[in-house]
């Protein structure tokens, strides 16, 4: 029996030293809701669509993914997390259909036209990325980010031509 502890013992030493994983671009998977999980302290006031944030702009997508999905399940009809969720989605090259939501509780806001559009042109859709971002940049055309895709899009259909 104390053999038996001895070696749990030795496993749990070993494996407390493993406590660093890069979840970026490449993150998502199961073990990344297990580590979101052992992240979040009992004592940390910080929800779901903070945490998500704070992940996403570290680059971790694959627990942002993951907190934002939180946040969608418990904060219905709450569309920065839904963002959030389409943002991390498009970056983990998971397309889904987060920004149709989206778009049904906030309509067709810049922002989310922008992401949209830039999604769009991920994925190659020169023509649905061309419809978003025109839209975007009509509805706030000082907008440095929108102009920036705007214009990495028409590299990227000039490229084409």
């Amino acid at each position: 029996m104390s053999l038996r502890i001895a070696l749990l013992a030795a496993g749990a030493l070993a494996l407390s030293g493993c406590t660093t994983i890069e979840l970026g671009a490449a993150g998502g998977t199961a073990s990344t809701a297990a580590y979101a999980a052992a992240t979040r302290a009992p004592d940390e006031p910080k929800d779901d669509l903070i945490l998500g944030n704070e992940h996403f702009r570290e680059s971790r997508y694959g627990l942002a993914e993951v907190h934002f999905r939180r946040a969608v399940e418990s904060r219905k009809g709450d569309a920065e997390a839904w963002l959030g969720l389409a943002a991390s989605y498009d970056r983990l090259k998971r397309f889904r259909r987060a920004y149709a939501q989206a778009i049904k509780i906030t309509g067709p806001t810049a922002e989310l036209l922008n992401n949209r559009g830039y999604s769009y042109l991920l994925r190659g859709d020169v023509r649905r990325a061309s419809l978003d971002l025109s839209a975007a940049l009509a509805l706030d055309p000082q907008n440095e980010r929108i102009r920036n895709n705007v214009a990495a899009l028409d590299a990227r259909a000039r490229g084409r031509s």
